[in-house]
């Protein structure tokens, strides 16, 4: 059944995406926002704004029940969750569906099963894709962890069965670093997502970070091909680029036919991402885990397809079958993506929200800012610092980093330090304009660059 009229169950730049493609289909637009949201972007926006709670987003864009009680009383028929927040939780979405209203994303069950990610590797081997070496399902205690690690080998990493966003992971060389780390990883994924289970997988130390977009409609799945975001800060990753120029054609459609395999195998439906770590020098990949919604690096697959990843969503979700088939799907240059958050790297990365007191986006061709930003606009202090995202694209991935100093140098956020400085100076690094990267890349170079970042604009 066509979607009428869709609540937007998030905030920020996310919110503003999902609004957008929602007008382009002609839908009605209800933003949920919390008391310190109403003038945000979005909700001017809307059609309509309907409040769910205070601030702090554990009293509003993670309270599920005021959440499906504001659709109900919207009069929605479609919830879209953006990212983070509920975006993953299972119960929410069971819940939206108890209420008779759609939700823009997997079935309960499939994000409850791909959402622990020790049960998805187990289902990814299942449909044979090649995981990272790791501990049989969960880790139950300490003398359960000593003998898999043993087995994998050290040095391990500790990781939180549940959420993702690199909280909850440790990495331990030997057992005794091992017994301590436990607990910390432990209490820290009990904090960030209800659940404090922890599993196992080998380290890596040098590995790429790739992951690639499917697209499914519950009976049938594409791939969107790849995206590489190897440039990380504390697991956050900063710069995201598609395609990844260290694959092969033919390891490229060794991974990208992986995930299709493991789509299928779960019958998905709506868009995700299967995340997998690339071993160069073995040309190995590995399965590492699914994220069962729309990803903040969604727009550089867009920009490399031409597809509209939140209207295929919406389609989707209002019962269309699948938009296209894999033969529909090409390769269209090169497109790069740098998060803009109102952070100050020369003060160790400190969250800036306050005044805008100026804003200009720039206005190149094949680039876009995808933002929640006006001028005049207040950014609260209670939420992620993530201002906007600057995508460019190019013929080939020289003409996309040439674009992308242009447009760095071309946007302007007056009254907020953000990090667009950082992404000019690593766009003079050797290493990034040759690719030539990995995961613990940028965590290195900090130490050594950060003084020569200055005071970012």
């Amino acid at each position: 059944m066509p979607i009428k009229t869709l609540l937007v169950a998030n905030r920020g730049e996310i919110a503003v995406r999902v609004i957008r493609a929602a007008q382009a289909l002609g839908l009605r637009t209800v933003q949920a926002v919390s008391a310190a949201d109403r003038e945000m972007l979005a909700a001017r926006m809307a059609d309509e704004v309907v409040e769910v709670g205070p601030p702090h987003a554990t009293k509003s864009y993670l309270n599920k029940e005021a959440m499906v009680a504001a659709a109900v009383r919207s009069g929605a028929d479609a919830v879209h969750p953006g990212y983070g927040f509920l975006s993953e939780n299972a119960d929410f979405a069971a819940m939206v569906e108890a209420a008779g209203i759609v939700f823009v994303g997997p079935r309960p069950e499939t994000i409850r099963a791909m959402g622990d990610k020790a049960v998805a590797r187990e289902m990814a081997a299942r449909a044979g894709v090649p995981t990272v070496p790791g501990s049989d399902g969960r880790i139950e205690d300490a003398r359960a962890a000593r003998e898999a690690a043993e087995a994998i080998g050290y040095p391990v990493m500790i990781k939180a069965a549940a959420g993702g966003g690199g909280r909850g992971i440790r990495v331990a060389a030997a057992s005794a670093e091992l017994e301590s780390q436990i607990p910390q990883a432990s209490a820290e994924a009990l904090a960030a997502f209800g659940d404090g289970g922890l599993y196992l997988e080998r380290f890596v130390p040098r590995a790429r970070h790739i992951e690639v977009q499917i697209l499914g409609d519950g009976e049938d799945a594409i791939h969107l091909y790849e995206r590489e975001c190897s440039l990380q800060r504390r697991r956050q990753k900063v710069w995201e680029e598609a395609p990844a120029i260290c694959l092969s054609p033919e390891r490229r459609e060794a991974l990208c036919a992986s995930a299709v395999r493991l789509a299928k195998s779960v019958d998905y439906r709506g868009a995700g991402t299967l995340e997998y770590l690339y071993d160069e020098t073995t040309g190995e990949f590995y399965f590492i885990e699914m994220n069962t919604r729309i990803q903040v690096e969604h727009p550089v697959t867009e920009m490399i397809t031409g597809v509209d990843l939140v209207q295929s969503m919406l389609r989707i979700a209002g019962g269309e079958r699948l938009p296209y088939r894999q033969s529909d799907i090409a390769i269209r240059g090169h497109a790069i993506e740098v998060r803009i958050n109102a952070e100050n790297p020369a003060k160790e990365f400190m969250p800036s929200p306050g005044k805008v007191a100026g804003f200009r986006a720039p206005e190149e061709e094949s680039v876009r800012f995808d933002t929640m930003l006006y001028e005049g606009y207040v950014v609260p202090p209670f939420y992620d610092s993530l201002l906007g995202k600057l995508i460019v694209a190019g013929a080939s991935r020289e003409e996309a980093l040439c674009r992308l100093r242009t447009a760095l140098e071309s946007l302007s956020i007056e009254g907020l330090a953000t990090t667009r400085g950082l992404h000019l100076a690593l766009l003079d690094d050797k290493d990034v304009r040759s690719a030539a990267v990995h995961t613990r890349w940028l965590e290195d170079w900090l130490p050594t660059n950060l003084p020569a970042i200055g005071r970012p604009a």
